[in-house]
């Protein structure tokens, strides 16, 4: 498992290199001058552009520039705005929010989705089967925009159940109903695909020997469950990973202050060093959660063994 673990940490480093190199080209290479609009209207001075472009490495080449970003990073700096906001001040103030906002949409994710994909599959057939079918159907078919914007209309400021927009320190009651509407299409997803690989895995040769042998049926039911779970948790996983990333739709039906709407309004505001900082760590997450989804697929299945 160690030498596993190591060798997949080697893996992430070279990928995260590549990718934030990939990045810190694409941002720099779009068009326009990263110091225009800096002082209003009007032109900066030359004296403080030439200075702005010694700090920022702006006269260099792009190997250079690159070389100082990750200098920096290696010691814990992400890096500086032109317009002196620090990368790692704006993420300890929008990530928690995203963090809670995506920890809340997993949850509905597993509780409903899960429950939802083990009573359809136990009672495959029924009419309770074909209801939730046609229900997840046609909710995988409306946009994420429609969903949250019905959400805030009907149960914000119509019923006022839930707050309408959220406030910049975005608490968890306040992101119950954001939370929901952006699990919606992926509990969807999470209850077809337990539903089917459950299916599957109840008529496998090992629950008929179980049931042949007088095993209780809820310990038949675990069984084929936990083998059912892999390709659950591996989708959960990625998406939880994209979720960190930033809900941008949801964030900003709801007015919510996460990486979303700050990656955004970095690019409006063309402020490369936060756009390669944010995505920088997003990419690390990334990663990490997809390890410790690889890890746990052993706890689901003892046949697993990372040698």
């Amino acid at each position: 498992m160690s030498r596993y673990v190591a060798r997949r940490l080697l893996q992430m480093l070279l990928v995260v290199t590549g990718a934030t190199f990939l990045i810190f080209a694409l941002v720099w290479a779009l068009p326009g001058d990263p110091l225009s609009g800096m002082c209003g209207y009007r032109q900066c001075p030359a004296a403080y552009q030439t200075a702005m472009r010694e700090k920022f490495h702006l006269d260099q080449p792009l190997w250079v520039q690159y070389t100082s970003y990750i200098t920096n990073l290696l010691h814990g700096d992400l890096g500086e705005t032109p317009g002196g906001r620090l990368v790692s001040h704006e993420l300890v103030a929008a990530y928690p929010v995203t963090v809670r906002l995506a920890l809340i949409a997993i949850g509905f994710e597993v509780i409903i989705g899960g429950l939802l994909g083990v009573v359809t599959a136990l009672r495959k057939g029924k009419l309770s089967d074909h209801a939730a079918l046609a229900v997840t159907m046609v909710l995988s078919s409306v946009p994420v925009f429609v969903i949250g914007t019905m959400m805030q209309l009907g149960l914000g400021l119509r019923l006022h159940w839930f707050p309408a927009t959220i406030s910049a320190a975005g608490s968890w009651s306040e992101l119950i109903l954001p939370g929901f509407a952006l699990s919606v299409l992926s509990l969807v997803f999470v209850a077809r695909l337990l539903r089917a690989d459950l299916i599957d895995n109840l008529r496998a040769d090992y629950v008929r020997t179980a049931i042949a042998k007088g095993l209780p049926r809820h310990r038949v039911v675990w069984h084929a469950l936990r083998n059912s779970l892999i390709p659950v948790v591996t989708f959960i996983g990625a998406d939880f990973g994209a979720l960190l990333g930033g809900a941008i739709v949801v964030e900003g039906i709801f007015n919510i202050h996460g990486v979303g709407g700050l990656i955004v309004r970095s690019i409006y505001r063309r402020e490369s060093a936060m756009v390669v900082g944010v995505v920088t760590v997003l990419i690390v997450v990334f990663l990490v959660v997809n390890l410790l989804v690889d890890l746990l697929y052993a706890a689901l299945d003892p046949r697993i063994r990372y040698e």
